[in-house]
């Protein structure tokens, strides 16, 4: 499942990286918290071209490669926004722009 991502780093400062990132990142995404910190995480890549780094405090558009075998589909919502975790630290916030779910294509008998 490809995902169009208006990604935004936090600053060093705000408790984000402290150095930047290369293409194929995989960090946690969370979609929820609960009350006692992080409901569930789902894993998928970032990826970006353009640039060699992403670095603290940057915005920029990106795509999120998520896993397809993950019961993310509720959480996919033009606009919808979630947090970007490295282990329990929340180094940035990223937004749906647009959803590319995968095809079943039919099978030739």
């Amino acid at each position: 499942i490809l995902v169009k991502t208006r990604l935004k780093m936090r600053t060093t400062e705000e408790g984000g990286r402290e150095t930047g990132f290369k293409t194929g990142l995989r960090p946690n995404h969370v979609f929820e918290y609960d009350k006692d910190g992080l409901l569930t995480t789902y894993i998928g890549d970032i990826q970006f071209e353009g640039q060699d780094l992403i670095m603290p405090g940057e915005e920029i558009e990106v795509l999120v490669r998520f896993l397809g075998d993950q019961p993310i589909r509720k959480y996919l919502q033009e606009g919808r926004k979630w947090w970007i975790h490295e282990g329990l630290k929340c180094t940035g916030e990223a937004e749906i722009l647009e959803i590319k779910l995968p095809t079943t294509k039919p099978k030739n008998h």
